[in-house]
């Protein structure tokens, strides 16, 4: 196997716990693992075929060129200043909003973003066939490179600039995080009153289904979509005591109300 498709993780949080698996069953094998938290590096170790865990950021002797820092965002351009390379070093970050010049202190001028659009848990088993890579570089060597590790694990890979990736990134906070805390939220009003959570899953997944499938804007329903005040005077006094909840709802139907009837 050539050097020029051994890999090394900075990072061993969610993202590295499932994408350095991932390449590493390709033509992508993964070399090393550097991680503040040293348990951690060997836990993702023992996950992979031949890798080591790193204890420090000196990778000039590594035999990897490709580098990935899987970290928080605020930890990547520190990583990326002290971070020391061998030759023709690859240094690429996972972030969906962090843009790619963040790395452009770097000591190689091999720099890139390789963003795969999901959200990952440690317990949860992701098909990566089927998650959407973004890459970025100023390079076409660098991007071609990128893009062939990308399609080693996925069928869906785009290239994309930096101001894209932030918009796309806000998209998927909307679409996911903030639709995931709704849930969370509605959780809440069904325990607080006795109910059984289970009882609106039908629902969650008709609505979600059927969003995909018409499109948000056609899919959408309910009191708010309406013009119905009567319904939504009333939920507003069914929610009286629990302010923040209550201007959450009130904040949203006013959107929905605005969007279809402003």
């Amino acid at each position: 196997m050539s050097r020029s498709n051994f890999v090394s993780f900075i990072g061993s949080g969610n993202v590295a716990w499932h994408l350095a698996p991932a390449l590493d069953n390709t033509d992508f094998a993964v070399r090393e693992i550097y991680s503040r938290n040293a348990a951690n590096a060997a836990a993702l170790v023992d996950k992979l075929y031949e890798a080591e865990v790193k204890t420090s950021l000196d990778f000039s002797s590594s035999i990897s060129r490709i580098f990935i820092i899987a970290v928080a965002d605020d930890a990547i351009q520190s990583i990326a200043q002290e971070i020391i390379l061998p030759e023709d070093a690859i240094l690429v970050h996972t972030s969906g909003s962090q843009p790619l010049s963040l790395l452009g202190y770097a000591a190689t001028p091999d720099i890139g973003v390789f963003y795969p659009l999901q959200t990952f848990s440690k317990g949860k088993k992701v098909d990566f066939s089927e998650v959407p890579f973004f890459i970025e570089s100023d390079s076409r060597e660098v991007e071609k490179v990128l893009q062939n590790m990308a399609r080693a694990i996925s069928k869906h890979v785009h290239t994309i600039a930096s101001h894209q990736r932030k918009a796309m990134h806000i998209a998927a906070v909307f679409a996911a995080n903030f639709t995931n805390h709704m849930l969370f939220i509605a959780e809440g009003i069904m325990k607080e009153n006795k109910l059984d959570f289970a009882w609106l899953k039908p629902l969650i997944a008709e609505m979600i289904t059927k969003s995909l499938s018409i499109g948000p804007q056609n899919a959408q329903t309910g009191p708010a979509r309406r013009g119905d005040f009567e319904i939504l005077d009333r939920h507003m006094e069914f929610l009286q005591n629990n302010e923040a909840i209550a201007g959450i709802y009130k904040e949203i139907s006013q959107h929905i109300i605005d969007t279809y009837h402003g």
